[in-house]
């Protein structure tokens, strides 16, 4: 009867331990789906950032161009005049 009875009661908390394990196991997934769900928004944040910046970085070179283009049809406007 004690041996039935160790028996119960070591299976009752291996038991328990399994629910408890359970509940630690969806709080680290839970966990780990955040974490994940920053760094991709971390990254998407990140590549507007660069993206507009390098858009950015090219209407500045456009703008010099255009400046440089002007400058050279004033020059040769002035030329051929």
């Amino acid at each position: 009867m004690k041996k039935v009875a160790v028996t119960v009661a070591v299976l009752a908390l291996g038991l328990a331990a399994c629910a408890k394990n359970n509940d630690a196991n969806n709080m680290t997934a839970n966990d780990t789906y955040t974490e994940n769900a920053a760094d991709s928004d971390l990254n998407t944040s990140m590549n507007a950032a660069e993206n507009a910046l390098e858009n950015a970085g090219n209407a500045v070179d456009n703008a010099t161009d255009a400046v440089q283009n002007a400058a050279d049809n004033a020059a040769d406007a002035t030329t051929n005049s």
